[in-house]
């Protein structure tokens, strides 16, 4: 959000405290462009050179504000996600096999998609909303969610609070890393689905037997 500034952050920080931190965050979670991250690196920047608000309380605010936005992320992706896709995937080649494979790929491997997603600035709005509509299990995105959220919230928020405006500076170079090492394990993992697409899509197939719509009919 360009119209956002670093004034803004500070003025609504001002006012709001704590609860634009787990607000900004919850949104973000949800998938809406909100600066989720960066709300919280200012706000444990203005605790640490101000003591106007406590980094505890910094942190806490924006795990809970994770844990709320993600889980509302996951129940909208579970309960229109597979719909969307049934309806709408024939236009990017998303077959119902290739939703099954994504569905069994999640079964298996959801948890580390979903814990590391927290640190991604494209999965951390997309994620819950994957998991969601691949029928993760939800106690299991439960705890791989809030040990991510707690994982996150507490690596940045203390280190925003030691290294004060010098994090700032350094956390475009940080997340650009960052985003760059996810897209290269993205491709990574695209190279190995093509050529493995075909048994793992039937292995999904074993898994989740008959059609689509009636997983969709068990979510009415």
């Amino acid at each position: 959000m360009p119209w956002l500034t670093s004034a803004d952050l500070l003025h609504l920080l001002h006012l709001y405290g704590y609860a634009i931190v787990a607000v900004m965050v919850a949104v973000e979670g949800i998938g809406l462009p909100l600066p989720g991250e960066t709300t919280l690196v200012a706000a444990a920047i203005y605790a640490g050179s101000t003591g106007k608000l406590s980094i505890g309380l910094v942190i806490l605010a924006a795990i809970l504000g994770a844990i709320v936005g993600d889980n509302t992320g996951f129940w909208i992706g579970r309960g229109i996600g597979l719909r969307l896709a049934l309806r709408y995937g024939r236009y990017v080649h998303l077959t119902e096999r290739r939703i099954k494979l994504g569905q069994y790929l999640f079964w298996r491997h959801g948890g580390k998609v979903v814990f590391f997603a927290r640190f991604v600035v494209l999965l951390r709005a997309v994620g819950a909303f994957l998991a969601g509509m691949n029928r993760m299990p939800w106690r299991r995105f439960l705890v791989f969610n809030a040990c991510g959220c707690a994982t996150w919230a507490t690596v940045i928020g203390l280190a925003a609070d030691a290294a004060g405006n010098e994090f700032e500076r350094l956390s475009g170079p940080i997340g650009a890393v960052t985003t760059v090492t996810a897209l290269a394990a993205f491709l990574a993992g695209l190279v190995f689905l093509r050529r493995h697409e075909q048994n793992l899509a039937d292995a999904a197939e074993r898994h989740w037997p008959g059609p689509l719509a009636e997983q969709v009919g068990e979510l009415r």
